[in-house]
């Protein structure tokens, strides 16, 4: 089978097209043929060795696509079964083997491309809009990196959950893809907290969802109002340092956090319940994934290259 092997840290060309064996599924694990692999920046991150991974490997957390094998003691899949699977290393291949556990059955009125489009950062703006905070109806949210994959899920489940949605992107062409989304402002990041003030009357927004991190962190806790959340989701600029805790007291008795997948999704259980409800709303029109690229799995790099470039307005899928 063809899969994307990475043998060394690196840049975009670390990501490499190889022929390797069809592996074998093990007790509890099945083998999906994968018909699309989504491209995340946790995928980012694991090639160039942010986050460590024994190599030689196969990058990929989020696949959607066909069972074509089981292993034993697998129960709760047949061969044929449409799923989808995040937090899995291996999904730029093929073929990859995951356990039964971490597997979403896929609805048939659910297009599989399509879900591979949403499951992970799916589940991620599922548990930040209704677990990490519960967007209530009236919450003034701010997401910044609003065009992109999470941004955009951010914006519609915070919308769809009755909220003001203020969208921080990068260029006008951005803002208009966050309205589009859902969102109710769109501003830029130079100074967006006097921004958030002026559109709140001072009162500073209820949560802010940061995918960026170290550059924008002090903002976007300024950014807050009396007791207002900073989700820290995200380091597309690099980790967040440490700070000075008195800056929470200052700033109005403010709280961070910074939520993981496994924290929340943290088994089948707890999966699936998830999964089910973004597949509800990907089939319900709630959420709905803009594809900036679709490539081929050999053009792998080039869609890192593009990821990395913050070019992108929305999600890079790779078919398979």
């Amino acid at each position: 089978m063809q899969s994307i092997s990475v043998t060394s840290p690196g840049g975009p060309s670390a990501l490499v097209l190889a022929d390797t064996e069809v592996p074998v599924p093990g007790s509890g694990e099945v083998l999906v043929r994968n018909t699309a692999a989504g491209v995340n920046f946790i995928d980012v991150y694991y090639r160039n060795g942010s986050y460590p991974a024994a190599t030689p490997f196969t990058p990929g957390q989020e696949g959607a696509g066909v069972v074509t094998a089981l292993g034993e003691g697998v129960t709760e899949f047949a061969e044929g079964a449409r799923v989808a699977y995040a937090s899995q290393l291996g999904a730029y291949a093929e073929y990859t083997v995951v356990p039964q556990d971490k597997l979403i059955p896929v609805p048939e009125d659910v297009d599989l491309a399509a879900a591979a489009a949403v499951t992970l950062q799916g589940l991620a703006a599922y548990y930040l809009t209704h677990q990490t905070h519960a967007v209530a109806e009236g919450d003034t949210v701010v997401v910044l990196a609003a065009a992109g994959g999470l941004g955009r899920f951010l914006v519609q489940l915070a919308a769809a959950r009755g909220a003001t949605v203020i969208a921080v992107t990068s260029t006008p062409e951005k803002e208009k893809a966050a309205r589009e989304a859902g969102a109710h402002h769109a501003i830029g990041y130079d100074g967006f907290d006097t921004a958030v003030r002026e559109l709140t009357d001072g009162r500073g927004a209820r949560v802010v969802y940061d995918s960026v991190g170290a550059s924008t962190y002090l903002t976007s806790l300024r950014s807050l109002g009396r007791r207002g959340l900073l989700a820290l989701c995200g380091l597309s600029s690099g980790p967040v340092p440490p700070f000075d805790i008195e800056q929470l007291r200052g700033g109005g008795s403010l709280f961070v956090t910074r939520p993981t997948m496994r924290d929340y999704v943290y088994d089948a259980e707890t999966l699936r319940a998830a999964g089910g409800a973004v597949f509800g709303h990907l089939a319900d029109g709630v959420l709905t994934p803009h594809l900036h690229a679709t490539l081929p799995l050999r053009e792998a790099a080039e869609a890192h290259r593009l990821l990395e470039s913050r070019a992108t307005t929305g999600k890079l899928l790779l078919t398979i």
